[in-house]
C-alpha cells in the first residue's frame, strides 16, 4: 500500500487506533486468489499498514513532533488531550498560561462550519473561540491577536517539521508517493 501524501498517511495512522471491527457487513473477500494464498488483502491489509505506520512514526519521531501531530490530527480524544496539555508546556509566549492553553485547545479543535458546530462531535462550545474569555485581566485586542498569531505560528512550525520528518521516514519505507509536506 502506498499513501498519496504524508498527511493522508498520518491521518490514517492516527485514526487506526480508534477503529473497531464492530458493525458493518464485509462483502470483500479476505483472501484473493490472484495473490499469494493466505495473504491478507483489501481493507485488512490497509488497516494493518496503518497500524504499522502508527507504530513506526510513534517510535521514530521525536516526542515534540509526535505530540504536535497527535494534537493536530488524532481522533483519539484522550491522546489528543494529553498531547495538547504537553504542547501547552512547551510554548514560549508572554501571554498568560490560561491564554496559551485556550489558544492551543482552539487550534487543535478548530471551529467548524455548520450551525454551532453541530456537524462534528469534536467541537468546543462557542465561548471557547472568544479570545476575551482566554484571560482574567483585560488585554487589548491587538495584543491578544499578536499572542494568538505567534502561538499558532509556533504550532504550525512544529507540525510542518513533524510532517517533513514523517515524510522522510515513510519515503525510506517506500510508503508515500507524494512530495514533501
Amino acid at each position: 500500500m502506498t499513501y498519496r501524501n504524508v498527511i493522508s498517511a498520518v491521518v490514517r495512522a492516527l485514526a487506526s487506533e480508534v477503529i473497531n471491527s464492530a458493525g458493518g457487513c464485509d462483502f470483500e473477500p479476505k483472501v484473493q486468489a490472484a495473490r499469494v494464498p493466505g495473504a491478507i488483502c483489501g481493507k485488512e491489509e490497509a488497516f494493518l499498514t496503518d497500524c504499522w505506520v502508527f507504530s513506526r512514526l510513534h517510535t521514530m519521531l521525536s516526542p515534540e513532533h509526535w505530540r504536535a501531530l497527535v494534537a493536530q490530527y488524532s481522533t483519539h480524544a484522550d491522546r489528543k488531550r494529553i498531547a495538547i496539555a504537553e504542547l501547552v508546556g512547551t510554548i514560549q509566549s508572554p501571554a498568560p498560561v490560561r491564554f496559551i492553553n485556550c489558544c492551543v485547545v482552539t487550534w487543535a479543535y478548530p471551529k467548524l462550519p455548520g450551525a454551532e458546530g453541530k456537524r462534528s462531535t469534536n467541537v468546543l462550545p462557542a465561548g471557547w473561540y472568544n479570545m476575551d474569555n482566554w484571560s482574567d485581566d483585560p488585554v487589548p485586542v491587538k495584543t491578544q491577536e499578536r499572542w494568538r498569531r505567534d502561538i499558532r505560528k509556533a504550532l504550525k512550525q512544529a507540525v510542518d517539521q513533524a510532517l517533513i520528518e514523517a515524510h522522510e521516514i515513510l519515503a525510506a519505507e517506500g510508503l508515500v508517493a507524494g512530495e514533501a509536506a
